[in-house]
């Protein structure tokens, strides 16, 4: 077994699965590469575990824990982490960022509440999966990547300008709240004042 393989913990993304309508294992199984932290929502347990997949940290108010304790045994060494008023997000945010956790993958979030999460990158980096889509966060105002040909939505406040550059030209493109934009394929970069999130749909 090469070194590689010995990651020091909480340095891969934590898998924080909140919803898996529109989901496919398929989708998750390469983010469990590096075995990570797996924290789940009540609702998803038992969706989650017919996958195959471990489950460290189940996300659930006190009455699921008290209607499902025996998970505790079944999928030892798994434990509860208490969530009120339908928190799950908020309280596994909570947890990674206190047991020094840097990124996480959140699965089933829906990407027009992104804009409610940019507190939290200062302290992780995220990438949401909505569906079969993928939206990751531009923090510093500018991102460099090589893209096949495809479309890709660019997310921010109304109103936001973004520039991208690319092998067609540039353009200026004023953000409502979601643009879509085919992109060439080849480098493409873009460039704006604020937090933006580029989302690349999986078919």
């Amino acid at each position: 077994m090469s070194s590689h393989h010995f990651v020091k913990e909480q340095q891969e993304p934590a898998l924080v699965i909140l919803n898996t309508k529109g989901i496919h294992f398929d989708l998750i199984a390469p983010l469990l590469e590096w075995v990570p932290t797996v924290m789940v929502a009540q609702e998803e347990v038992y969706t989650v575990i017919s996958w195959g997949i471990k489950i460290d940290i189940i996300l659930a108010d006190l009455e699921f824990q008290k209607s499902h304790y025996k998970l505790l045994e079944e999928q030892y060494p798994v434990r509860f982490l208490g969530v009120q008023n339908g928190k799950f997000l908020e309280e596994a945010l909570q947890y990674l960022i206190a047991s020094k956790h840097g990124a996480a993958n959140i699965i089933g979030y829906e990407h027009q509440k992104v804009f409610q999460l940019e507190s939290m990158l200062e302290f992780l980096d995220l990438v949401i999966w909505d569906g079969p889509a993928r939206y990751f966060p531009v923090k510093n105002g500018g991102f460099k990547k090589w893209f096949t040909a495809c479309d890709i939505q660019l997310h921010a406040a109304a109103g936001s300008l973004i520039e991208v550059k690319n092998a067609e030209g540039v353009q200026i493109l004023e953000i409502r709240p979601t643009t879509m934009i085919a992109l060439p394929e080849g480098i493409n970069e873009f460039n704006a004042k604020s937090v933006f999130w580029i989302g690349e749909i999986f078919h």
